[in-house]
């Protein structure tokens, strides 16, 4: 069974963080959502709660085939910690899959591992990408190597899908 970690903090947009999940879920996919601390509730922009499973500090990425994140404005909190960065520059190494949407991109981009790679999201952060060395693509879904990345709440069915595909 594929396993994939999820990150959450406060301000996370909620369609892309449930959707995704209960999509991997249904295919028995084990998520684990992960947050600063763990049991914490973080509240999303619309303000529909989220309890995390597990504090990032007591996570390996050898435990993980992958990782989510969601949009909103909980990457920006997110790429500030530096547990965060670091479970991400290992999954890349790894090859591990690494799914983000919107303004997920945010972890990425501080993660270093965009350089060369083509990617999308958030039409707010088309220059934070380029600027990070990303190929900017205006698609649904763009899938480079262990990549996949889409642009908002409206690429859900397609970026479900992909990664589904990719974790099989």
């Amino acid at each position: 069974m594929s396993r994939v970690l999820a990150l959450v903090h406060n301000e996370f947009e909620e369609l892309e963080l449930l959707y995704p999940a209960i999509r991997m879920r249904e295919e028995g996919i084990e998520v684990t959502i992960a947050g600063e601390e763990s049991g914490a509730l973080y509240r999303g922009k619309h303000g529909y709660p989220c309890r995390s499973d597990a504090a990032l500090k007591d996570l390996k990425s050898s435990d993980f085939d992958g990782v989510l994140i969601p949009g909103g404005f909980a990457p920006d909190r997110l790429r500030r910690i530096a547990e965060v960065l670091k479970l991400v520059k290992e999954m890349d190494r790894e090859k591990k899959m690494i799914a983000f949407i919107c303004h997920g991109g945010w972890v990425p981009i501080s993660a270093k591992i965009l350089k060369g790679k083509k990617a999308t999201g958030s039409t707010a952060i088309k220059d934070d990408l380029e600027n990070a060395g990303a190929i900017w693509q205006d698609a649904a879904v763009v899938i480079d190597g262990n990549l996949i990345s889409s642009r908002s709440p409206s690429d859900l069915p397609q970026f479900g899908r992909a990664i589904i595909e990719a974790l099989r």
